[in-house]
C-alpha cells in the first residue's frame, strides 16, 4: 500500500514558500531543491551535487546559478553544471536532474517520475486563485506517518463526531449513510454523505451565521494518490438547490488536501479552506484559519500516534465496516497506480457492505 506511484504530480509547496532561497523537500523519496530566478520562475533540480552528494538546498543562489556550498560546483536552472572549482572542464556527468513544476494560485505542483507528462496536467483549483468569488487560506503540516494514512483519514470523514468534536463533529456525520462511487480510468473515488436537518457544528455556525437545524452535503472526490476535494453545503434545513442548478440560498465551502508521500512514514499535508461567502470579514478569515489549523493539529496529533503503532506492530488485526468503504476503494485504486490489482479492476458494482465477523 506505501509503494509511491510514480509518474504523478504531487503538490511540493506553497506557491509563497518558494523565493530566491533554497528550499529542500523529500517526495516519494527523492530530494528535491526549489528556487526561483531572479525573474520569478520557479525551479526544482535533484537536491544533491554531483560531486559529493552535498544537498544544494544547503549551498547558495548567485543570481541564477545555484552553488553547492561544500566545494562550489554551479548550476544553472536545468542542472547543467557550468563550473567547478580548480579547473576549467566540466565533467561530462557533472549535471543533476531537473522536475517539472507548475504554479496554481497558493499551491506548486511537481511532476515525480521519469515518463514525460505529455500533456497531463495537476488537478484543477480554481479557488486557490483569489478570484471568481472565492476567498482562500492554506498551510502545510509534516506528519509523521504513511501516507495512506492520511488518504484512510481523509475518505472516511465519521471521525469528525469524535475527533473533532466541538469543531465541525456532529453525531450525524458518523450515523449518515455514505454513498460511494469510483472512476477508475481517471482513478477518482467519490463519496457522498448528505445530511438533512441536523446540527450546525459551531465551524459553520460562527462563520455562515446559520443555526440548527441546516441541511448539511460533504462530497469528496479524491483523485488519487495525491488530491483531495470536500465539496461542502450548507443551507438552512429543507433548501434545496434551484432546478437550474442556482444554490444561492446556501454557503458552500471547498476543502482541499494536498496529500504528498515524502518517505516511507513521513507525508506533507497541504491543506485549503475556500469559502464563497463574507469574502470581506477579515474575522472570519482570521476565525477559519485558527480553526483549520486546530483540526489539522488533531489529525496529526492522531496519526502520529497510528503510525507508532504500526511500527510497533505491523501485523494487526483490523475490524472493517461499511464506512470503510471510501478508504478501501482509494486502496484499490492506489494500488492500480503502483502495477497492483491490474488483473482484477475495481468497479461501481463490487464496492459493497464489508462483511464483518464477530468473534
Amino acid at each position: 500500500m506505501d509503494h509511491f506511484p510514480k509518474n504523478q504530480w504531487y503538490v511540493i509547496a506553497l506557491t509563497e514558500e518558494i523565493a530566491h532561497r533554497p528550499l529542500a523537500r523529500t517526495v516519494c523519496d527523492e530530494n528535491i531543491v526549489c528556487y526561483r530566478l531572479p525573474d520569478g520562475t520557479p525551479v526544482a533540480l535533484a537536491d544533491r551535487c554531483s560531486h559529493r552528494r552535498y544537498p544544494l538546498s544547503l549551498g547558495q543562489l548567485d543570481g541564477a546559478t545555484l552553488i553547492c556550498g561544500y566545494h562550489g560546483f554551479s548550476y544553472d536552472c536545468t542542472g547543467t553544471c557550468i563550473a567547478v572549482q580548480g579547473q576549467s572542464r566540466i565533467p561530462a556527468q557533472a549535471d543533476v536532474p531537473s522536475y517539472q513544476l507548475v504554479e496554481q494560485g497558493m499551491w506548486t505542483w511537481v511532476w515525480i517520475g521519469d515518463e514525460d507528462p505529455a500533456g497531463k496536467k495537476p488537478p484543477l483549483t480554481p479557488w486557490l486563485e483569489g478570484k471568481d468569488g472565492w476567498m482562500a487560506i492554506s498551510a502545510m503540516a509534516p506528519i509523521d506517518c504513511r501516507h495512506s494514512l492520511l488518504v484512510d483519514n481523509l475518505l472516511d470523514l465519521s471521525h469528525e463526531t469524535f475527533l473533532h468534536g466541538g469543531y465541525i463533529g456532529t453525531p450525524e456525520v458518523s450515523t449518515t449513510p455514505i454513498t460511494t462511487t469510483v472512476d477508475r480510468e481517471n482513478s477518482i473515488v467519490r463519496v457522498d454523505k448528505h445530511m438533512e436537518a441536523v446540527e450546525c457544528p459551531p465551524f459553520y455556525e460562527r462563520t455562515t451565521g446559520l443555526t440548527s437545524p441546516i441541511d448539511r452535503w460533504q462530497d469528496i472526490e479524491f483523485f488519487a494518490p495525491g488530491f483531495y476535494l470536500l465539496h461542502v453545503r450548507i443551507a438552512p434545513a429543507g433548501s434545496a438547490p434551484r432546478a437550474d442548478g442556482r444554490d444561492d440560498g446556501a454557503f458552500h465551502v471547498k476543502v482541499l488536501y494536498g496529500l504528498t508521500p515524502s518517505t516511507a512514514d513521513r507525508t506533507y499535508d497541504f491543506w485549503a479552506v475556500c469559502r464563497d461567502f463574507a469574502l470581506d470579514d477579515t474575522e472570519i478569515d482570521t476565525y477559519l484559519d485558527a480553526m483549520q489549523r486546530e483540526i489539522v493539529v488533531q489529525d496529526v496529533d492522531a496519526l502520529n500516534i497510528l503510525e507508532q503503532r504500526i511500527q510497533n506492530d505491523p501485523n494487526p488485526f483490523e475490524v472493517v465496516l461499511g464506512i470503510d468503504r471510501g478508504a478501501l476503494t482509494a486502496r484499490r485504486v492506489i494500488q492500480a497506480l503502483c502495477g497492483g490489482y491490474t488483473d482484477r479492476p475495481l468497479a461501481n458494482d463490487e464496492i459493497e457492505e464489508p462483511a464483518m465477523v464477530k468473534k
